[in-house]
């Protein structure tokens, strides 16, 4: 079977379609037929193996030679014990633990998978598992008459955060680079900032919550933004970020009367699906930039690491 795959971290370049192998499911697993797979930006990193964090499991080479957890697909063979699926299945899921979804097969574990609802294409249900899971979480907390801003809105995780905030009857404000304004107004943001011209941390009047997709501002920026009793979450971002946000971010938080940390966010079905049936019924719209073959998966990764893609990503591999 043809896959991509990369044995060193690196950009795009280090990328190169082959023939490998088909794998076989062990107890607990399936193989896929994959349909369709959407790019996360945790491919982006895990191809460079920056920040430090994409490189759990692979410290010094990648620890999965070919990339992308979000697949649909058809189930093509089972392992002992699974009792869900049977072959012909259709599936999609966040393969996070095995990735492998840039390829014509992949194994997954039955628990991370999910019956495809026939009222979405393959490339449709691709763009729901990781990017669901972070947006139904990370605006949990919206409400009506709650000042919600995603920060980096204009990607998959933050189209569909939007939509759900809205729904919820938030007043949403959307940061992202100038080319996603216009986007992020057309999926429903009341307001919309270009990070290059304004910094949201010093605009007025401060937010509720925050849901920030991209951090590496200080926690005292971030408490700035926050009206008393705000709650700030961060999803992705530097190390070092990361870890002020998990350090002072508690503190500075406890001690001004608002809450700042980073958002644990939850896998498997449970967390994505409730996003799909919104989908299904037309009140979530899923927003595919470009789709793309097997062969162009490094044009693909570029075009998401780079900020460059209004919704998501996705590859087909026929």
């Amino acid at each position: 079977m043809k896959a991509v795959v990369y044995e060193r971290y690196g950009g795009p370049e280090v990328l190169r379609v082959e023939d490998v192998p088909m794998p076989s499911p062990a107890a607990g697993q399936v193989r896929v037929r994959i349909v369709a797979t959407s790019i996360n930006l945790s491919d982006w990193e895990c191809l460079r193996g920056s920040p430090a964090y994409a490189r759990i499991g692979g410290l010094r080479t990648p620890a999965r030679r070919t990339l992308g957890s979000d697949i649909a697909g058809v189930v093509d063979e089972v392992g002992e014990g699974v009792t869900r699926f049977r072959p012909g299945d259709e599936v999609y899921g966040d393969n996070l633990l095995l990735k492998g979804g840039f390829a014509e097969y992949a194994i997954a574990p039955e628990s991370a998978l999910a019956p495809k609802p026939a009222q979405l294409s393959f490339a449709e249900a691709s763009t729901i598992p990781q990017a669901g899971a972070i947006a139904l979480q990370g605006t949990k907390s919206a409400a009506a008459g709650r000042r919600l801003l995603i920060n980096g809105a204009g990607g998959g995780s933050g189209s569909f955060a939007i939509q759900l905030a809205k729904r919820l009857g938030a007043h949403v404000t959307a940061v992202d680079n100038s080319t996603k304004l216009d986007f992020m107004q057309s999926v429903g943001a009341d307001e919309v900032i270009d990070y290059r011209r304004d910094d949201f941390t010093k605009t007025s009047p401060p937010y509720d919550l925050i849901l920030d997709l991209v951090a590496h501002r200080s926690v005292f920026a971030y408490r700035r933004a926050l009206a008393p009793g705000g709650k700030y979450r961060c999803v992705g971002g530097s190390v070092p970020t990361l870890l002020r946000i998990l350090t002072a971010g508690w503190l500075v938080g406890r001690l001004s009367g608002r809450s700042i940390g980073v958002l644990p966010v939850k896998e498997g079905p449970t967390h994505f699906t409730p996003l799909a049936d919104l989908c299904t019924t037309g009140d979530v719209k899923i927003h595919i930039h470009h789709t793309y073959p097997l062969d162009d998966v490094p044009t693909a990764l570029t075009t998401v690491g780079k900020g460059q893609a209004l919704g998501k990503v996705v590859i087909t591999p026929s």
